[in-house]
């Protein structure tokens, strides 16, 4: 099943379930209400994955029932595409493939080095350093804003501080059943769905922030730059989340593609981490970190005012914005 939240003119958010390869969206929000079934749970996005599975059993039964009645399913480019989850009970986002942790440094030494291109060229002849052992012996993450989330279509204002705006093919996973030191073998139980997640970032800053230890700051936290979408696929659709194939284009050009293989660490075994003496509550949105050459970072090129990109992941779709400059 793939969810969605939409907006249909000045109204409020209503739930759906995707139809028709995108082009449709059942409105469970209506749906329950005009025949008084389950009118709690679908009244947002956060009150069915708090259902958990009672919750897709009743929205699966909504349209088998309700599917009928054309009014119920209106067409996708009609309406307000929100972020599928647009307010989660808490942002996290890991570092998990290897490539991309290799050869982020190297990106942000030449960040450093501004335009001189003498030393961009040595920096290029080094040989590529090894992965860090830090990372193979525990998830790394940090916690991101979640009041900022953008969702498909929505456009990615360019803070005033930054000149070198970036994009970041990942995905990631929204959490059900809130509970605390969940063991790896049973994570499954507390994955609701996968999407697709762009983590632009104002590269220049979070070079100037870096060596303060403490993580991204303004690098990566303004208005509209978490971006979610554009629908959450439910795990029964996608299959094994580790071997979907993936790709991120500005303005209809290929600038990267990989896969979801290779993650140091598994969602499943991620939750484990996160979960030691601390609830993960459901509806909580985890990042899976970039793929290898999955940004802007690891191969020195920049989005410019006015770029679309646009982020797509096999059995999950695409996950579209813009992105402009400020004055």
């Amino acid at each position: 099943m793939k969810l969605a939240t939409f907006r249909n003119g000045n109204s409020e958010q209503h739930v759906a379930i995707v139809l028709d390869e995108g082009r449709y969206l059942f409105d469970l929000t209506t749906a329950s209400r005009r025949h008084g079934q389950d009118t709690e749970t679908f009244s947002t996005m956060l009150s069915l994955i708090d259902a958990g599975k009672r919750g897709l059993d009743a929205a699966a039964s909504l349209l088998d029932k309700y599917g009928s009645e054309e009014d119920l399913s209106v067409p996708t480019d009609m309406v307000d595409l929100q972020a599928p989850l647009p307010l989660p009970r808490q942002m996290r986002d890991g570092m998990s493939f290897p490539l991309h942790i290799r050869q982020s440094p190297r990106g942000m030494r030449k960040l450093y080095a501004a335009e001189n291109a003498q030393l961009i060229a040595e920096i290029d002849a080094e040989p590529l350093a090894e992965l860090p052992a830090l990372y193979r012996e525990l998830p790394i993450y940090y916690i991101t804003n979640r009041m900022i989330v953008g969702g498909p279509g929505s456009t990615v204002v360019w803070p005033r501080y930054s000149k070198v705006m970036d994009y970041e093919l990942e995905f990631g996973i929204i959490t059900m059943n809130t509970a605390a030191n969940i063991k790896a073998a049973d994570a499954h139980e507390h994955i609701f769905g996968f999407t697709i997640f762009n983590d632009f970032s104002a590269r220049d800053q979070q070079a100037k922030e870096i060596p303060g230890w403490l993580g991204p700051a303004k690098g990566k936290s303004f208005d509209g730059a978490n971006v979610i979408g554009p629908w959450i696929v439910t795990p029964d659709e996608i299959g094994d989340p580790y071997s979907l194939k993936a790709q991120a284009r500005v303005n209809g050009e290929i600038w990267s593609e990989g896969t979801t293989e290779g993650m140091l660490f598994s969602f499943e075994e991620i939750l484990a981490h996160m979960s030691q003496s601390e609830t993960i509550f459901a509806g909580e949105f985890i990042g899976s970190g970039t793929l290898g050459n999955g940004c802007g970072l690891e191969h020195g090129r920049y989005l410019s005012d006015g770029d679309t990109v646009e982020l797509e992941f096999e059995k999950i779709g695409v996950l579209k914005n813009k992105v402009i400059r400020q004055d």
